[in-house]
């Protein structure tokens, strides 16, 4: 990229970094300095004409989700209060991520470079 004179790096956080997230501290804390290390090489980049940005799924409906909140009527229950937590009062799909990192591989983004964009239906909005 360097060698070219332009790049674009797009790396997949969480907003587990950005938030926290209770009984996940080691993953959390990884996906943090993955958001720090995004906008550090962002910064050393730039001259360079090298853009990255960080891409945070909020709780997306995965195998990996449902496992971990099992099965049976205490697993519905995580699942339940989890999607009405959400403003959307759904969990992510795996499909709503493709297109903000499509948008941020385009052209339309070149000028957008050291960003955390949240993919999560709202539920990490702040002002």
């Amino acid at each position: 990229m360097i060698r070219t004179g332009q790049g674009k790096i797009i790396n997949i956080a969480s907003d587990a970094g950005r938030v926290g997230s209770r009984g996940e501290a080691v993953y959390s804390a990884c996906k943090g300095g993955l958001i720090s290390f995004t906008k550090t090489i962002a910064r050393e980049c730039a001259t360079k004409n090298i853009v990255v940005n960080a891409v945070c799924p909020g709780q997306t409906d995965t195998p990996l989700l449902r496992s971990f909140a099992g099965d049976g009527e205490y697993g519905q229950k995580i699942y339940d209060r989890l999607q009405k937590a959400i403003p959307l009062k759904r969990l992510g799909q795996p499909t709503d991520l493709p297109g903000i990192i499509a948008f941020l591989a385009s052209d339309d983004a070149n000028f957008i470079t050291g960003q955390t964009i949240s993919v999560s239906g709202g539920l990490t909005m702040h002002g």
